[in-house]
C-alpha cells in the first residue's frame, strides 16, 4: 500500500479543511495509507476524509500521548520530538500532498524536497519548481500515484 503524506497547518479554513478532507478520501479511495502529523485543522481533515472513505490513517505525534491524536487516526505514533516530528512525516511518506500550510509546512516541504521525495501542492507555498502544483484535489492524488507509479517501475 503506498504511504502519502498530508502535511498542512494545525488549524485552517472551512475551505481548506474541505480540500484536505477530499484529498484524504481520494487516498483511500485508491487504497493508500494517509500519513500526518496526526494532530487538528488539515491534519485532522484529511485523515476524516481518509477514515470516511474506508482507509487507514496514521499520524505521528509531536508528543507523547496518545490522547492527542485527532479522532480520525487509526495508528497514533508518539514521538515527544515536537516540530522535530515532521522529518518522521517525511521520512514515512513516498510522495507528499501540501494543502496549504504554514512554517511547519515549509520546514516539511523543504526536507521532503532535500531527500529528492516528490511533492504536490495545493494553495501551498510555492517555492521551488520541484513542488507540482494543483487546483483540485482528485488531480493532486493522482499526480500521487502516478509519481509513485513511475519510481516503481
Amino acid at each position: 500500500m503506498p504511504q502519502i503524506g498530508v502535511i498542512g497547518a494545525g488549524s485552517c479554513s472551512p475551505e481548506i479543511a474541505a480540500l484536505a478532507e477530499e484529498v484524504g478520501a481520494e487516498i483511500a479511495r485508491q487504497a493508500g495509507v494517509l500519513v500526518c502529523g496526526g494532530l487538528g485543522g488539515v491534519m485532522e481533515a484529511a485523515a476524516k476524509g481518509a477514515r470516511l472513505a474506508g482507509g487507514i490513517t496514521v499520524g505521528i505525534l509531536p508528543g507523547s500521548n496518545f490522547a492527542d491524536a485527532n479522532p480520525y487516526i487509526d495508528i497514533p505514533i508518539v514521538t515527544d520530538l515536537g516540530h522535530a516530528r515532521n522529518a518522521l512525516v517525511v521520512h514515512s511518506s513516498q510522495v507528499l500532498i501540501a494543502v496549504a500550510g504554514g512554517y511547519g509546512t515549509l520546514s516539511e516541504l523543504a526536507l521532503a524536497l532535500k531527500l529528492g521525495k516528490p511533492v504536490i501542492g495545493i494553495k501551498t507555498w510555492n517555492v521551488d519548481p520541484n513542488i507540482i502544483l494543483v487546483d483540485q484535489p482528485a488531480a493532486a492524488v493522482a499526480k500521487a500515484y502516478e509519481v509513485i507509479s513511475h519510481k516503481l517501475n
